[in-house]
Parts: C-alpha cells; sequence; structure tokens
C-alpha cells in the first residue's frame, strides 16, 4: 500500500547499490516536490546541453543539466503527442490503448482506460497537491445541448465546430477525472477550449481553428497563442507561491504548446536566435521554464524539488535558419518551407535522423534532464536506456509507493540510475511512428520493421547515431533475434517482470 513518507531502510537500500549518499536524508524527511516539464515537439539537438552546435541559447534549460543529470538515450517513445503523453500518465505502451495510432483528434473521450493508475493518481495518493498547466491532449468528454457528439467530434477542424457544446456544464473523464486537483489548460488544441479545472472557462484564439459557431462563446474571455504561454506560466507561478504554506508536497505538470506550430512567438523573441522562428520559439520557452526554475530559488524550494524535463517527441523540422519562412509551416509530414537561409543552419534533432511522425531516432529520441540537488548528480551524462513510461515507476520508488501488478506495466524504476552509477534494468525500448510501423533499441542497435514487401532494417547506433548505413545484411542473425525480441514485447500484457 502507498506510503505518504519513505522509507528509511530502502532508502539506504538505494544509496549502498548506487555507491552515494542521501545527504541529510531521515525518516521524517518529507517527501520532495516533483516539477514535470514537458515540451512539445521539440528537438533533441536543440539545447546546447545536448547540442553544442545549436544556434538557439537556453540557457536556463542548459543551467537545469549543469545542476542535474542528463539522460542521452532517453525514448519518447512514440513520434507524436497522444501516445507520448499516455505512456508518460500510465506507464504504459501507448499501442495497449484504445488507439494505438494517431493522436487525440476533437472531443474523443479519454485515452486512459477508467481504472488505470496514472502518474499524478499515484502521487496524490502518496500525499501530495497535483495541478497541471498547458496540454493535456488524452481526450476529455464534453456536455452538449442535445446530447449528440459535440459538432467536429472526430476532426481537426470544422467549420461548425462545438455547435451544439453546453458551456454552462462541467467537462468530464478529464485531466480531474485522472489524477489532477487543478488544471488549467486546454484539452486539445483544434478544439480552442480552456479548461479551469472541469468548467470550459476561456478559449484560445487559434489561428486555424474556430470557435463562432459556438453558441455563447462571445462570453468567454480569448487568448492568442502569443498570450497562452505567459498566461500559464504566470498561472503556474501563481500555484508554486502558494505551497511554501502548505503542509504537503505538490506535484506539477508544466505542458506548454510550445514550440509546436503554429510557431506564436512573441514580438519580445523574434529575431532573438540565429535559428529562425523556431529557433525564437525555443528561445522564448527557455526563457518561460527560467522563471520556474527562479520561482524556486526565490521561494527556497530548489533543494527539495525535483524537477524533471522532456519533449514529447522530436522537432518537425530537419532544419531552421534565418531567412527561411516558417510562418505557414503545417503540421503535417513533408510540409514545406519557403525562403533560403541567410546565415547558418540550425539542427533541431541534431544529427539524428528523422523528425516528428517518424520511427528514427529524431523523431523518438527526448532530451531528458533530472534534477534534485544533493541526491542526482550534478553535470552528469547517462548512457542508460530510458523511456516515458519509466517516470512513473521511478517516482514511485522516489515517494516508496508499491505498484501494483495491473499498473504501469511498461515501466522500469530507474531511480537508481539518476542517483549515481548504477546500470539500469532497461535492455530495449519499443518505439513507434505516428503510422503502424514500430522500431527497436536493444543495447546499440536499432531495428526498424519493413513495410509491406520490404525486409526491416538494422542500424548501429554506436558508430551510426544518424541511422545512414543498413547492416541487416551483415548482421543477420541479430536483425531475426530482434525481430522476435519486438513481436514477443507487442503480443506481451506487460514488458516488465511482475511485482
Amino acid at each position: 500500500m502507498p506510503n505518504p513518507t519513505k522509507s528509511i531502510i530502502s532508502s539506504l537500500l538505494i544509496a549502498l547499490f548506487c555507491g552515494v549518499g542521501l545527504p541529510g536524508f531521515s525518516q521524517s524527511s518529507p517527501n520532495p516536490n516533483i516539477i514535470f516539464i514537458l515540451a512539445d515537439d521539440l528537438g533533441y539537438g536543440d539545447l546546447q546541453s545536448y547540442n553544442p552546435a545549436s544556434l538557439v541559447p537556453t540557457p536556463n534549460l542548459d543551467r537545469l543539466a549543469e545542476e542535474g543529470t542528463r539522460l542521452t538515450n532517453a525514448y519518447c517513445p512514440v513520434a507524436v503527442c497522444s501516445p507520448t503523453r499516455y505512456s508518460l500518465m500510465t506507464g504504459r505502451y501507448s499501442f495497449r490503448s484504445w488507439k494505438p495510432n494517431g493522436v487525440m483528434s476533437n472531443y474523443e473521450p479519454s485515452l486512459i482506460e477508467a481504472e488505470l493508475l496514472t502518474l499524478p493518481e499515484m502521487l496524490r495518493e502518496s500525499g501530495y497537491t497535483t495541478a497541471g498547466f498547458g496540454k493535456w491532449h488524452l481526450g476529455t468528454t464534453f456536455p452538449t445541448l442535445d446530447g449528440k457528439k459535440p459538432a467536429g467530434y472526430g476532426h481537426f477542424r470544422a467549420d461548425d465546430n462545438g455547435t451544439n457544446l453546453d458551456l454552462s456544464k462541467p467537462v468530464s473523464d478529464g485531466p480531474l477525472d485522472h489524477g489532477f486537483d487543478h488544471w488549467l489548460g486546454f484539452s486539445c488544441a483544434s478544439e480552442c477550449w480552456i479548461l479551469e479545472d472541469n468548467r470550459i472557462a476561456a478559449i484560445i484564439d487559434h489561428d486555424l481553428y474556430t470557435t463562432e459557431a459556438t453558441p455563447n462563446a462571445e462570453k468567454l474571455p480569448k487568448y492568442t497563442l502569443e498570450e497562452y504561454l505567459p498566461y500559464i506560466t504566470n498561472q503556474t507561478l501563481g500555484f508554486l507561491k502558494k505551497q511554501p504554506s502548505a503542509n504537503q508536497p505538490f506535484f506539477l505538470y508544466y505542458a506548454p504548446y510550445v514550440p509546436h506550430i503554429p510557431l506564436a512567438v512573441s514580438e519580445r523573441f523574434r529575431g532573438t536566435t540565429e535559428a529562425g522562428l523556431y529557433g525564437d520559439y525555443v528561445h522564448e520557452l527557455d526563457h518561460y521554464i527560467g522563471q520556474i526554475l527562479t520561482a524556486l530559488d526565490s521561494l527556497n524550494l530548489t533543494n527539495n524539488t525535483i524537477v524533471l524535463f522532456a519533449s514529447d517527441n522530436g522537432s518537425q523540422f530537419e532544419a531552421t535558419a534565418r531567412g527561411m519562412d516558417l510562418e505557414n509551416a503545417q503540421n503535417s509530414p513533408g510540409s514545406s518551407v519557403d525562403g533560403e537561409p541567410t546565415g547558418e543552419v540550425h539542427q533541431p534533432n541534431g544529427k539524428l535522423r528523422g523528425t516528428k511522425w517518424t520511427v528514427w531516432e529524431g523523431g523518438v529520441r527526448t532530451p531528458f534532464v533530472a534534477r534534485w540537488p544533493n541526491y542526482f548528480p550534478a553535470g552528469a551524462a547517462k548512457e542508460d536506456l530510458f523511456a516515458l513510461t519509466d517516470v512513473l515507476a521511478t517516482l514511485a520508488a522516489v515517494v516508496d509507493y508499491q505498484l501494483p501488478n495491473s499498473a504501469a506495466q511498461d515501466s522500469y524504476n530507474l531511480l537508481p540510475v539518476l542517483q549515481g552509477d548504477a546500470v539500469g534494468e532497461r535492455e530495449a525500448v519499443v518505439v513507434k511512428a505516428s503510422n503502424n510501423t514500430f522500431g527497436l533499441r536493444w543495447k546499440n542497435w536499432k531495428y526498424v520493421q519493413g513495410k509491406e514487401g520490404e525486409t526491416a532494417q538494422l542500424y548501429d547506433l554506436s558508430t551510426d547515431e544518424s541511422e545512414t548505413t543498413d547492416v541487416h545484411s551483415k548482421h543477420p542473425q541479430v536483425a531475426k533475434e530482434m525481430e522476435q525480441m519486438l513481436a514477443k514485447l507487442l503480443n506481451s500484457q506487460r514488458t516488465i517482470p511482475s511485482r
């Protein structure tokens, strides 16, 4: 059963296993606060701490890396938004959900099954106040005036979007029904509705979508996308300022809609990087993350707060630079950009092949930074395999929560890795494109399923991180072994041993 305080015996065993001490820890120590920052479509090569050649200044995220531990083989493990968020929240691969491919469309019901334990639910049961700001995109049920599905259901854009919505009634099966005490943000950007807890409280004035057909929508405040990032950040800071007096730890999920397109960069940050409008947006995101880190400092919360940072998938851009017109870039594979670069070219995914939507490393590998002063080594870089599914079990170990076998079936506890030199238990990660193409990372090998009638591909990432040379013909036995391993994992009920 969950225990709201850590067991001193368990903590000492972890410390001995890792070969590191846990300074100042005692049985009476409170559980640490936890902040998870999830960027939207940010690339592995955007942060200068991961890519010294990056043309984007990211001083605040680089500070986080300097003061914490950086993982270099962390995976989403799906190259698009909703399935990654499902994996983070449930500790399960998203191919186990009712929607194994693609992302959530407007007004679809929750992707998270009602019986599943989620990350915020686990932490709330452990005594945490839980709050989320920004983007959910895991489904919410909206009330309607006629009892039918909302107009626009199952689409991303509809001229009659929300015609029959009842804005006066609460939504259900959203963030509050899956573990959050407080929520401020949208469920799906193309729906445009900003939820405050379980009420529709405001509208995103989105360039691509409309709410004009919805009854009484004119009575709600509107925020442009340029205003949305500072808005949710200010609300996040307000939440933090209320916490020092509270007699319980908090879990804060900060999930901005950045640098997802449209690239709604505020005037203050336009032209501030050599990486074009996309780079400016990443730079702006870093600025607001810096405000959160500064707030932790000023509120004396830094030392007792775990801060985790990742992206939900890779960037959709292979290259950006000054002179490229990214204003009208579309959120779709193969979207082209106009203009010629006028200087150096920035590679958002670094030297990794592929982009968002793809099973290649550029689509599924994510920067992952973890800071917990005195507990996670500062400035360390770890090569152990890690997937965002592992966050749930890792944080369960932090708060001494005993996960049942019915929960987090694909989640490994990698706390020992973050604490020191221990080797992680994860040997393989299943990765997936936005379609039904799967891949497998095992040791230094990367296996990619072949399309119908085509041979699968194999890459040795130890010598070819950019996946340029298919070595399937040179190592057929490795490819065969990984094919069988992937099939076994996909057909299993769980990929971790029973607890």
